[in-house]
């Protein structure tokens, strides 16, 4: 699972590829609310604020 902002959601998207060999889902956090999770504010990459989940 990767939280990133938009300049890094290829990067992930590839991550996720190459870790576990399948297409990951890609989640806007700002339509989407969890109940039990609030996302990380940054990105995994740098200090942009985290847009994407993907996963």
């Amino acid at each position: 699972m990767y939280v990133v902002c938009k300049e890094h959601v290829e990067l992930a998207i590839d991550k996720f590829v190459d870790e576990y060999e399948d297409a990951p889902d890609v989640v806007d956090l700002k339509e989407t609310e969890f109940s039990d999770w609030d996302p990380p504010a940054k990105c995994a990459e740098c200090e942009q604020n985290a847009e994407y989940l993907v996963v």
